[in-house]
């Protein structure tokens, strides 16, 4: 498909022709919402933990006879009845990830650039080379595109300028090619790709 490239201030410089099996798949809601839990999943720590009774400090007697005291039989202070005993079922250290097959991966990151090129919200830009990486600056040129919630994708080296122009600004992301992903790309409004940062996600996935 045909799509316009443009420069940072948002004129018309060229159009340039995008692969449909990558950019012009039918969006799956099904597939996004795997890859996403994958990709949530791996970032969880799973470093939880609640103390069993195996792990509370204490004595292993009985804390009082066991008749003739009118009260519950009990075998053990560090039991989960007691106060400060073990907790019963308690969060233990362990991995939340799971797998997820390669080619779901990939359908997944074609869909959601499908679903940028559906609502519009996709841009390709000629070049993010920046003359300087004031923030202001840069800003006020955000501002004046009306971009908002921006990831900015190039290719594999990124533009140093523009790493520094962006860090401060909040809403604005800065991936290289190779660190594109499903939850990166859906969780921001805009998405605008570099023609070096489109080569690369084409020879990648199609």
């Amino acid at each position: 498909m045909k799509w316009p490239v443009i420069s940072l201030e948002n004129k018309k410089v060229e159009d340039i022709t995008l692969n449909d099996d990558v950019f012009g798949v039918d969006v799956r809601s099904d597939i996004l919402h795997r890859v996403v839990r994958w990709q949530l999943a791996k970032r969880r720590a799973g470093t939880h933990k609640a103390k069993g009774i195996s792990d509370v400090s204490g004595s292993t007697r009985k804390p009082f006879r066991q008749k003739g005291t009118g009260r519950a039989r009990q075998g053990s202070i560090r039991a989960p009845q007691m106060r400060g005993g073990g907790i019963v079922f308690g969060p233990q250290v362990r991995d939340h990830s799971h797998a997820l097959p390669k080619r779901v991966r990939r359908l997944g990151l074609k869909c959601a650039l499908a679903s940028k090129i559906a609502d519009k919200t996709l841009f390709v830009v000629d070049s993010f080379k920046l003359e300087s990486l004031k923030t202001k600056m840069f800003a006020d040129l955000l501002k004046k595109n009306g971009w908002e919630s921006v990831l900015f994708i190039d290719g594999t080296d990124v533009n140093e300028n523009l790493i520094r122009a962006t860090q401060n600004i909040i809403g604005i992301d800065v991936l290289p090619q190779q660190g594109a992903n499903v939850h990166s790309i859906l969780k921001k409004k805009i998405l605008i790709l570099s023609k070096d940062a489109v080569f690369h996600l084409e020879a990648r996935l199609a």
